[in-house]
């Protein structure tokens, strides 16, 4: 008979990864062809011939022009009109890893993700083209949350903020040297010219973030908090951008620095979070394949904290931070819940994955981690996004019969230009904004923060907590559908 300990674990274990009869099959990889598109309506700039999302138009293109400077590009990050460099920088690391680690499953989508790549390493580029400089942000965010209208139509303050020696930001620049060196190794084949520049941004990007310590957060408080305050600190950046740095350069130099700062810069702290903010679980996990591989012991207590991540959010042993929902959602406190699920979910895949190759599980008391099980698991939550949930709602934009109609996303909600060409101003949008209608432009792909522990979904744009999508709740669920659009059996 089994322990009573190790009951309770199981039968909630065996609740979670079950998937009732009524829930169908996922076509995954439809969904990722979407969950890739949703790129390019977030896309800032003047857009290429080839934009498949028809209903945008070019948007901010004097961006960076009351510094000087050529800022136009890149990515707004969710549902306003603000190019934040923080979220950003992350976006740009998970597509990258989504693609080292799962861009041999994703078939013809492969080239559509690199090209999502690479519209966020040209802004980044320019964003840290001065020496000793990194731009940050540009518009103003008490301005555009003032307002209600589509990027087209922007005439909100679009302001221009920067980090420099002066005025330290090493959490948003480690960020950005990580972005620029994961995404060398993306290129490093298709574009050996451009993969070497962006590694030797990512140096230079790097050595002022380690030089000029400081959080961004102090140095711009009133124009980066709160919306994408660094609440954590700035060491967990560092570690990360030296981890990208020595995967994508060999260079034994950050081998030696993330050993000597291991403990200096809080490796093992709060092991189970991840994502914009806090890094310490991708980290581990990150450097955790070199241990698996047998090429480096001296990275061991790595896999140790990478082991005790995953044993944190395990079904029915999980950490108090780690919470199920009885539908079998992942959640954490905070808003937009799918950031957790897609970001923890990547980490579970991927260290099955490098589990598998080592032959290896991870002991977990008396349950024991299989890398199976972390597949399982990974799955449930990525089915539980695409319906099988108690509300039978897709929580993706366009994929099933029932998604969300009324996302908190303002070139989603108001007229596009083709069909209002005439501008529509601040204020005149609020009347979109507050339409029980359904947006008149699927943003396809989008994936919206989504429920909590209730299961319950608001299908409402004052709800941005639910319903607002983010480009970082995508990029890791990018590297899911492609490895579940070729691996659908769990195994």
């Amino acid at each position: 008979m089994a322990p009573k300990s190790l009951i309770f674990p199981v039968i909630l274990l065996l609740v979670l990864l079950s998937s009732p009869a009524i829930y169908a099959g996922h076509d995954y990889r439809d969904a990722l062809r979407k969950s890739i598109m949703f790129f390019e309506g977030q896309r800032s700039g003047q857009l290429p011939p080839d934009q498949r999302v028809r209903w945008r138009r070019d948007s901010a293109l004097r961006d960076g022009s009351t510094a000087g400077v050529d800022l136009t590009g890149g990515y707004y990050d969710a549902g306003d009109n603000i190019k934040f460099g923080f979220p950003m920088a992350f976006t740009i690391t998970m597509l990258s890893w989504s693609i080292i680690d799962f861009g041999k499953t994703m078939g013809p989508e492969l080239k559509n993700a690199v090209k999502a790549v690479r519209w966020g390493t040209d802004y980044l580029l320019k964003a840290t083209a001065i020496p000793g400089v990194v731009f940050v942000q540009v518009g103003d965010a008490y301005s555009d949350h003032n307002c209600w209208e589509r990027p087209e139509d922007m005439d909100t303050l679009r302001t221009v903020y920067k980090i420099d020696r002066a005025h330290p930001g090493s959490d948003v620049a480690g960020e950005t040297a990580a972005a620029l060196a994961a995404a060398s190794i993306v290129f490093r084949k298709r574009d050996p010219a451009y993969s070497r520049r962006l590694l030797d941004r990512a140096t230079r990007v790097f050595a002022f973030a380690n030089r000029y310590r400081g959080a961004y957060s102090n140095s711009l408080y009133h124009a980066v908090c709160p919306f994408y305050c660094d609440f954590n600190g700035y060491q967990d950046e560092l570690l990360w951008g030296a981890a990208w740095l020595h995967k994508a350069s060999r260079k034994r130099a950050y081998r030696e620095f993330i050993v000597k700062n291991e403990v200096v810069l809080k490796a093992g702290d709060t092991i189970n979070e991840f994502g914009w903010d806090n890094k310490h679980a991708g980290i581990n996990v990150l450097i955790s394949k070199e241990v698996l591989m047998g090429r480096a012991e001296y990275f061991e207590s790595f896999k140790q904290n990478a082991d005790g991540f995953i044993c944190s959010i395990l079904p029915g042993i999980s950490h108090p931070q780690v919470q199920y929902s009885r539908g079998g959602l992942l959640v954490k406190t905070g808003g937009s819940n799918m950031q957790h699920v897609t970001s923890l979910s990547f980490l579970l895949l991927a260290y099955s994955n490098y589990l598998s190759h080592a032959k290896k599980v991870v002991p977990c008391g008396e349950l024991t981690a299989s890398p199976s099980l972390l597949r399982q698991i990974a799955k449930r939550q990525v089915d539980y996004i695409l319906g099988d949930n108690p509300m039978g709602l897709s929580y993706m934009v366009g994929y099933g019969q029932k998604f969300p109609r009324r996302i908190h996303h303002r070139g989603s909600s108001v007229p596009s230009v083709s069909s209002h060409p005439s501008h529509i101003g601040c204020k005149e949008g609020s009347r979109y904004f507050l339409s029980p209608n359904p947006n008149p432009n699927l943003l396809v792909g989008a994936v919206v923060g989504g429920p909590n522990v209730t299961d319950a979904f608001p299908d409402s744009r004052p709800y941005f907590q639910e319903s607002e999508p983010t480009t970082y709740i995508n990029a890791p669920l990018v590297g899911l559908l492609g490895y579940f659009s070729t691996h659908s059996s769990w195994r």
